[in-house]
């Protein structure tokens, strides 16, 4: 049944914001309004990326015009977004911050988030993977640019399917028989984990079935969460945690790391940045990991989702937003920011721009995955992201209720089916609350 639409179009209140941001600014603390030193513009930049630093450093030393005094900031989920939040209410936001994907809209929503249309330059706009930009444009307006687009792939343990004799899955039935087997021959090792705080990792997979969580057809914001393609990704999943062929626990847990160091998960299905992640962890299982695509519902029509990924916003508040978008540009395509944040040893970003995918290869110690080009696999499998999805303007929100029923579902209270339901009876309220015109759609 369709929801009953609101007065506001589809980003309308950040139609109403800019005033307040513009007063935010007039307004601000003295630090918001010292912006220049020693003849350089300064500029404010806030990420929890790792390899920050090592970018920023690189810019200040090359670039005389603009300089960037940059500040860690916890993960989005442990408090980041909530600081972003707070400090554009207060007016001094920074003037560059780290946004994924998912909250692009909501903070574009919020006013946070300036509209980029009119800074992006089309040198930038043409070096930029057309999906990935897809991602940060709201009716026809880009809010942030993207630094990574990160398709989902399949990292395997080389040594423990030797053991078992197993062949790598090329498509989804091919892995629930890889994953019947391995409990069969291991009664404490099982293929994979359902993760039960997996939203985005279930997101990534609905998207490669073909399913639309969000459009924004006719100037709304249309609903449907349960669609048809993510009824069979949550069927097909239920399946394979009633039979017992997959673990199903939290992936960020004390117990999910010990699976993955004892050697009982086999396999992780994650974004490209996990090879980096995985070599920082884990250095002891070097020469163990390889990678390959993801598995298919249809291999001749190969198509994946994305799990992972930033952008850069350049928020209300900056009084700089041209030195602003002048950093960005660089971080986001020029080859010594790419070295820069490679060289931390804790990165394997697939970049936004393809152009750099040469650099990446280059710079990416292989010696952790025996050698492989895991940068060439990511960059086929780039080209083959799904083009059109589009993240809600409350995502934080929808992530916590399916979460929820994730982890009922996986003490065998309800279904994934019913989580995915409470997620979206969870959705509407926030975007009804923000005036947003809205449909819903149950089937």
């Amino acid at each position: 049944m369709p929801g009953r639409p609101s007065r506001r179009s589809l980003l309308a209140v950040t139609a109403a914001v800019p005033a307040a941001g513009a007063l935010s600014a007039c307004s601000g603390s003295e630090g918001r309004t010292a912006r220049t030193k020693g003849g350089s513009t300064r500029i404010t930049f806030w990420s929890a990326l790792r390899g920050s630093q090592e970018v920023v450093d690189a810019f200040n030393k090359t670039h005389d015009r603009v300089q960037v005094e940059f500040q860690q900031i916890p993960s989005g989920a442990m408090g980041g977004y909530a600081k972003l939040s707070n400090a554009a209410r207060a007016g001094n936001a920074p003037d560059v911050a780290t946004i994924e994907y998912p909250q692009v809209p909501g903070f574009a929503i919020d006013g946070v988030a300036r509209d980029l249309t009119p800074l992006l330059t089309d040198r930038l706009r043409a070096k930029l993977l057309p999906q990935a930009l897809g991602l940060t444009t709201f009716e026809k307006r880009v809010f942030t640019v993207p630094l990574d687009v990160e398709p989902m792939v399949l990292h395997y343990r080389t040594d423990l399917f030797d053991q078992y004799g197993l062949q790598v899955p090329r498509t989804w039935d091919e892995f629930a028989d890889v994953a019947r087997t391995v409990r069969d021959k291991s009664r404490d090792r099982r293929l994979a984990l359902f993760p039960t705080d997996g939203f985005t990792q279930f997101a990534a997979w609905a998207w490669q079935a073909g399913a639309q969580w969000f459009d924004t057809r006719d100037g709304a914001w249309n609903v449907s969460l349960a669609d048809r393609p993510t009824r069979k990704v949550a069927a097909y999943w239920q399946r394979l945690v009633d039979e017992d062929l997959v673990f199903a626990n939290a992936s960020e847990s004390r117990q999910h790391d010990s699976q993955l160091g004892e050697g009982l998960v086999l396999a992780r299905l994650s974004g490209a940045w996990d090879a980096g992640a995985q070599m920082n962890a884990r250095p002891g299982q070097k020469k163990q990991w390889a990678i390959a695509p993801l598995p298919q519902w249809d291999p001749g029509h190969p198509v994946v989702g994305t799990h992972g990924g930033s952008t850069f916003a350049v928020t209300k508040d900056s009084r700089n937003p041209e030195a602003a978008m002048d950093f960005i540009e660089w971080q986001v395509s020029h080859p010594d920011a790419l070295r820069a944040r490679l060289s931390s040893g804790t990165s394997s970003q697939y970049p936004a721009v393809p152009g750099l995918v040469s650099v990446g290869r280059a710079a990416f110690d292989r010696s952790y995955y025996a050698g492989q080009d895991i940068y060439r696999l990511f960059q086929e499998q780039a080209d083959t992201i799904r083009d059109g999805w589009v993240w809600g303007p409350r995502m934080t929100a929808t992530q916590r209720v399916m979460q929820d029923g994730f982890a009922r579902a996986g003490g065998g209270q309800g279904s994934l089916l019913d989580a995915v339901h409470a997620a979206q009876n969870g959705t509407m309220p926030d975007l009804r609350a923000l005036g947003l015109s809205t449909t819903e759609h149950s089937t």
